[in-house]
């Protein structure tokens, strides 16, 4: 799938998203917040491309069957969302069966084949402790070349069209913030030097020790056999 579609890419947009209060929270809500204790002026951003590639499949194709489309939620540069992102409902036209369609895990899209064009509603719902709103999203499938392109539809050229955004994730969570704190997805700007981060849980200290002892064990049968 294509990283970027030329021109069709806008200027990136900041989106605030993150540990602001409901307007009415209710009591679970709120006994749940509480309990995540979330840090004071550090932001993180999480770069996003959302958008469709559809692809003509020819003339002999059927009257309602003339296109087949992706449409996805991914990183800027393909990076896994599965770090931030729980699942991300893709809410298609009336028409298809089943059209509000659930992905639970990485990769965000989906695929279907059909003739017109139409609004799809993308909804990202996020990990606990990262945040307690959804992302609701809008993208417009297109399936055709723009109205003034002098090349003709094409087998081979498929029509892209996607979305650069930046979630901006305030205040988030000590856990959150330490566990993604060298995933490439994210952004992590530069922390207070007072802020002191959770120490890494021993699941993670046992797989560093597993790692070592496998290299450890075959450096020696290497040295055996050589």
């Amino acid at each position: 799938m294509p990283h970027n579609s030329g021109n069709n890419i806008p200027l990136p947009s900041a989106r605030k998203h993150g540990g602001g209060d409901h307007s009415e929270p209710n009591v679970a809500l709120k006994s749940q917040r509480s309990k995540v204790k979330r840090l004071k002026d550090v932001e993180i951003g999480l770069p996003i491309v959302y958008g469709t590639i559809a692809f003509w499949l020819g003339k002999k194709a059927s009257e309602f069957h003339s296109h087949k489309w992706t449409v996805y939620v991914r990183g800027a540069t393909n990076e896994d969302l599965g770090v931030a992102v729980k699942r991300v409902v893709f809410q298609l036209h009336p028409s298809f069966n089943n059209p509000t369609r659930v992905i639970e895990s990485p990769p965000f899209e989906l695929s279907e084949s059909g003739w017109g064009e139409f609004e799809i509603a993308i909804t990202l719902v996020f990990h606990g402790d990262v945040c307690d709103k959804q992302l609701d999203l809008y993208h417009h499938l297109r399936l055709f070349p723009e109205e003034d392109s002098a090349a003709p539809q094409t087998t081979k050229k498929p029509v892209v069209i996607e979305t650069y955004d930046e979630i901006i994730i305030a205040e988030p969570s000590e856990g959150f913030l330490a566990r993604v704190m060298n995933h490439p997805a994210v952004i992590v700007p530069r922390l207070p030097a007072t802020l002191n981060l959770p120490p890494l849980g021993m699941d993670y200290c046992l797989v560093i020790v597993l790692v070592l002892t496998f290299f450890y064990c075959l450096d020696s049968v290497l040295r055996s056999t050589g």
